[in-house]
């Protein structure tokens, strides 16, 4: 199910949205402000966003700007802004499309459709089954990594920490994601056993542990895998 992020500043329009995109089978979630746009958009990574730029603690080009620091989700803006200027301003942020309000229902689910379908397939271009760094080598399939002539020997739980990071190159993975995927949803508050299992990664793989260069903290939000 195709998780979408409505950031919409009208109640009832954000109400609607919820609505009209449950009854098409999208897995929708909402928020009224551009900070709870970040605090979602980092802990539930969405598939794709609806953004609405007129929001009334912060200007939605400043949640695009935000996002794309760390995140590559497609990002469809709805707006009342019309003006050539800000379709540019929104598009050249970071944004994949834009429409305007008024607009029609089918003609938004077939963007978020469209949208959905191209990041799946770039996702799977990108994707490769070996990982190689100036420091280490990573064999998916074989699930094998390697630092010059020598093996590194993962444990069971440190391999599917990686393989989640490695899997979303540039990516945030919020820490929810990680604990609830590697440890059960019963952990998924106790980042504690995050921190503990990237430590031991980090001096692992990393030429200097206290100062990652792959194996990136985003403070309060999550990690990344930086190629």
């Amino acid at each position: 199910m195709t998780r979408v992020l409505v950031v919409e500043g009208d109640p009832q329009l954000l109400r609607a949205l919820k609505i009209n995109l449950q009854a098409r089978k999208f897995e929708s979630q909402e928020a009224a402000t551009g900070a709870d746009a970040l605090r979602l958009a980092a802990a539930r990574t969405p598939d794709v966003i609806l953004l609405d730029l007129g929001l009334t603690d912060m200007d939605g080009i400043d949640v695009i700007k935000s996002i794309r620091r760390w995140s590559r989700v497609p990002i469809l803006v709805l707006s009342a802004r019309r003006t050539s200027q800000e379709k540019v301003r929104a598009l050249d942020a970071g944004a994949d499309d834009y429409m305007t309000k008024p607009f029609s229902m089918d003609e938004l689910l077939a963007r978020l459709r469209a949208a959905t379908r191209r990041e799946a397939t770039s996702g799977a271009a990108d994707r490769s089954p070996v990982v190689i760094t100036e420091d280490f080598i990573i064999d998916l399939a074989a699930k094998k990594v390697r630092r010059g002539e020598h093996s590194v020997r993962l444990t069971p739980t440190e391999w599917h920490l990686l393989e989640i990071l490695v899997s979303h190159p540039g990516h945030l993975v919020s820490q929810r994601k990680l604990l609830v995927e590697v440890w059960g949803p019963a952990y998924a508050d106790n980042a504690t056993y995050l921190r503990a299992y990237m430590a031991k990664l980090r001096r692992k793989l990393e030429a200097n542990p206290s100062q990652p260069r792959y194996l990136i903290t985003e403070p309060g939000m999550g990690y990344r895998f930086e190629p």
